[in-house]
């Protein structure tokens, strides 16, 4: 069971760290060379996708788009509302049923034991509380073997995490135990700030960023990969 770190920084630059226990997902790689000649240099997981495929009620929603705009006091036949429903539903389909598409490339490792760092993957999702928007940069580091990841499948995989009513403390999780699958390594570590209106558009409206983090296999044991990871993320935003 890893300890999983979560950081929230507030306007006065004053933190706050808390500390929460999160279960790895437990899952085995899978994998088989793609093609007949032994020299090819790619790879594709044959493992299933860790979350199961959804489907919205297109006219469920449909209606519900039409409900809600009178329960608000609007008239849904006026003239710029009468194809808010259809725009509304059609949002919620594609926020739902986003297609990441293949995420489990793998490519022949010139070198292993190599730190990658790939960072400022920014990705939107709904907050599950409140059903309102939250953004978040994404970084993943982890540490290779004989094959690497496709350098956009760690877009795909943060993307398809986080087009799901989310908390942040879950998505760097899944995040993380997606990666690790796919590599197969526990070398893995994903840091996640971000901004979530249900803070500042509601309630105590006030701007702040949430930091959570990940740290597994030498980025939790050893101090200096983990500082060498920060510091390439604190590189990346200058």
């Amino acid at each position: 069971m890893d300890q999983d770190r979560v950081h929230l920084i507030g306007q006065n630059g004053r933190s706050h760290n808390s500390h929460k226990n999160l279960e790895e997902l437990p899952g085995a790689l899978l994998g088989e060379q793609v093609g007949a000649s032994p020299t090819d240099k790619e790879w594709v997981g044959a493992g299933t996708a860790t979350e199961t495929e959804r489907k919205v009620d297109y006219v469920r929603l449909l209606e519900l788009g039409h409900e809600l705009l009178v329960a608000i006091g609007e008239d849904p036949e006026r003239e710029g509302l009468l194809d808010t429903p259809r725009r509304w539903a059609d949002w919620w389909r594609e926020f739902i049923e986003y297609d990441p598409g293949r995420t489990e490339t793998m490519f022949q490792s010139v070198a292993s034991n190599q730190m990658v760092c790939v960072s400022g993957m920014r990705v939107f999702s709904l907050c599950e509380h409140h059903l309102l928007p939250m953004w978040c940069d994404v970084s993943i580091g982890y540490i290779t073997g004989k094959r690497v990841l496709g350098l956009s499948k760690f877009a795909r995989i943060s993307h398809q995490f986080a087009h799901q009513l989310q908390i942040q403390e879950r998505l760097d999780a899944q995040i993380a135990d997606e990666v690790s699958r796919i590599a197969g390594t526990e070398d893995v570590a994903v840091v996640v700030q971000g901004e979530h209106l249900c803070m500042s558009a509601r309630g105590i409206r006030t701007q702040g960023l949430m930091t959570s983090s990940v740290m597994r296999g030498v980025f939790r044991d050893e101090y200096q990969t983990r500082m060498e990871f920060l510091h390439l993320i604190e590189m990346s935003r200058r």
